[in-house]
């Protein structure tokens, strides 16, 4: 990591006797999107509600540009929040909710309408501005929420499960825009999901989570080719696993038995998983 934006150092999170994040270590570099990737209560959430400052450390440390800030509240931590429910405030209209971090943070009524314009611009809903959230499409309320997200220009931007609400046609267009977004702006977006296709579509690079750990991190291609454990083998994309011995390997390539006279000739250095061979590498 050249620029490093977030740093979760050595991070637990306990309820009574049952540890949620297990010492947990992460670095986010400044400008990447990261998915933390996990089945459902693996810690990913979590993890995100305490460095949004929703959740308080057990233990351990979380740094935004090398300053500490597990102890700030929510308000002092300069970050954008997209939830999947978008939150939006039924009464107020589509101009007011995204308007409404600006008016929490004392700015001008005129800088207000200036960044409020530009940010449903960028989201392309600015003809709808004075629609309340019950007159828009589930996808037309998200891009408000992440318009509010964004307004006032915050350090990264937090997302979770933002299109698990969406149907299947909007959700890959808002993985796009998201995207193009991420692009266009710089940001540093980490986002929680548990759909693999859609973290490995988006991000820059993937954390795969199970039971308050992470098994892996690496870019989408890393991932999907060289899982490092069998959890993430079977937890991304299609499983291939064939139980075998390692018979004979030069370095490059590996013999394995599978059974039956049939035999696999794989890369050295490839996970293996067999009943005679238990979980390793090849040498």
């Amino acid at each position: 990591m050249t620029n490093p934006r977030i740093t979760f150092d050595q991070v637990a999170k306990a309820y009574g006797n049952f540890r949620v994040i297990e010492d947990l270590s992460l670095t986010i570099e400044a400008g990447e999107f990261i998915s933390l990737l996990g089945p459902s209560g693996s810690g990913k959430t979590t993890l995100l509600m305490m460095l949004a400052g929703f959740e308080d450390v057990t233990s351990g440390a979380i740094l935004l540009d090398g300053r500490r800030i597990d102890a700030l509240p929510p308000y002092r931590r300069d970050m954008g929040v997209v939830f999947q429910s978008y939150a939006l405030f039924p009464h107020m209209t589509v101009a007011g909710n995204v308007a409404f971090p600006l008016e929490m943070r004392g700015a001008a009524r005129g800088e207000i309408a200036e960044r409020v314009r530009r940010a449903l611009d960028m989201v392309q809903l600015g003809a709808l501005a004075e629609r309340h959230p019950h007159q828009l499409s589930g996808g037309q309320q998200q891009r408000v929420a992440l318009a509010r997200a964004l307004v006032f220009e915050p350090a990264l931007v937090l997302m979770d499960e933002p299109l698990g609400a969406l149907d299947k046609q909007l959700r890959e267009q808002m993985q796009l825009d998201i995207r193009a977004l991420h692009r266009r702006l710089g940001l540093t977006i980490v986002f929680v999901t548990h759909d693999q296709s859609e973290a490995l579509t988006m991000s820059d690079r993937i954390a795969v989570f199970d039971r308050g750990r992470i098994e892996q991190v690496g870019t989408p291609r890393e991932i999907y080719d060289r899982p490092a454990t069998r959890f993430v083998a079977e937890f991304i994309g299609e499983t291939n696993l064939l139980a075998g011995t390692v018979r004979a390997d030069d370095g490059r390539l590996a013999a394995v038995d599978v059974g039956g006279g049939r035999s696999l000739r794989v890369a050295s250095g490839a996970p293996v998983y067999g009943v005679n061979t238990g979980f390793g590498k090849l040498a």
